[in-house]
């Protein structure tokens, strides 16, 4: 609308010609670490699902520490521990209502240091008199990109809520700390082939089923690795990773 007409402000008149327009609110971002109502339940919940998040942080630095000073398989143990905090603190978020972009992003910076980065020193460490040094530093220089880059292609790419676009970094960081918790009886050569393999597979575009649905797996399934377990748990553990390795190809090529 074109208008022609008189403005008053603060004690002064002038002469207004133009087109009127409506006012244009600018909204400014949230500061606010946790959306929502801010009460003292949910703050203490916030609280509590970030201690679990620092405290997985902090039990990865101790295994780098340990396996700096040659306690390795008590290093891969805090690591395992390390895992099971990992998948506390989102269990909790989620039972709580307290999941948030922040949180979110405490998760995934704790990741990259816990199963990045220490997974492959711990990793290091174990095979630093088996195999040539290069050779080790090459392979878990492998696993901590190949984890920068899952988790930041995690970050940004949309959810699926049964299965995860190559191998999640906390299955890696599990396999490599059992692996070296109970001391796998394999040449160092193929230990090395197996870390370069679960490197891949977690930059890999392959569909891995989540936690969540194989637990659901019919009981009687379970009846297997349980009896293997008894028999040779380390067959067993090996034989196991090895199967999942090959669902995300299988899945793959189902869908295609």
């Amino acid at each position: 609308m074109i208008y022609t007409g008189t403005e008053i402000g603060r004690g002064r008149t002038r002469a207004v010609t133009g087109t009127s327009h409506p006012p244009v609110v600018v909204e400014r971002p949230s500061t606010a670490l946790l959306p929502g109502v801010l009460t003292a339940r949910r703050r203490c919940s916030f609280a509590l699902v970030n201690a679990c998040t620092l405290t997985s942080l902090g039990l990865g630095l101790t295994a780098i520490f340990l396996a700096m000073h040659g306690d390795v398989r008590l290093a891969a143990a805090f690591l395992v521990v390390c895992v099971a905090f990992d998948g506390l603190d989102g269990a909790l978020a989620r039972k709580l209502g307290v999941s948030s972009p922040f949180g979110a992003q405490m998760d995934s910076l704790a990741d990259m240091c816990s199963f990045g980065l220490a997974a492959p020193v711990v990793v290091y460490a174990s095979l630093a008199h088996t195999v040539p040094t290069p050779a080790a530093a090459v392979a878990c220089i492998m696993v901590a990109g190949c984890a920068a880059v899952r988790l930041a292609r995690f970050n940004v790419s949309p959810k699926d809520g049964k299965f995860f676009s190559g191998v999640p970094t906390t299955m890696t960081a599990a396999v490599l700390a059992l692996a070296v918790l109970i001391d796998l009886p394999v040449p160092g050569l193929a230990l090395l082939g197996g870390v370069a393999v679960l490197a891949f597979a977690m930059v890999s575009s392959f569909p891995y089923a989540k936690v969540a649905r194989i637990v659901k797996l019919p009981p009687w399934l379970w009846l297997l690795p349980v009896v293997g377990a008894l028999v040779d748990a380390r067959l067993t553990f090996v034989v196991l990773v090895a199967l999942y390795l090959v669902s995300g190809p299988l899945l793959w090529l189902k869908t295609r």
